[in-house]
């Protein structure tokens, strides 16, 4: 299958492929979001299962897991957030969008978990949809 779309962290050690379009995408102010990237918000995509192939350096992919939720992975060698894993399956449902190399064909739709924004940033008023938590899927 040709991929859709590439991608890779910020010092190319791990590189992956997407083989199907993105489903969906979303800004997340959640304090881990915020905290593992370091800015006010994290953009993200929904992939179809089974769509992320990683094609090097499976072996630097480290994750974290903070007893809810999905895990977190990013680079071992330079810490670049690269995807959100379920804990159980192991299966990549979440991709950050800028460690895409292209266009991601989608655009967020929503800001999700608002509540949770830091004190100092404004959400922009750009006409999406807020949710106080987590957007219904």
């Amino acid at each position: 299958m040709t991929p859709s779309l590439t991608g890779s962290c910020n010092c190319g050690a791990v590189r992956f492929e997407l083989t199907e379009p993105l489903v969906g995408a979303a800004y997340c102010h959640c304090t881990r979001c915020r905290r593992r990237s370091g800015t006010a918000m994290q953009a993200s995509g929904r992939i179809t299962p089974g769509s992320l192939r990683i094609v090097e350096g499976e072996d630097r992919v480290r994750g974290w897991w903070a007893g809810d939720g999905l895990e977190k992975a990013f680079c071992g060698d330079c810490g670049s957030s690269l995807f959100a894993r379920d804990k159980d399956s192991g299966e990549v449902v979440v991709v950050r969008l800028g460690v895409l190399d292209g266009d991601p064909g989608v655009r967020p739709m929503a800001h999700q978990f608002v509540a949770d924004a830091a004190a100092w940033e404004t959400i922009p008023d750009d006409g999406l949809p807020r949710f106080d938590g987590r957007m219904p899927a």
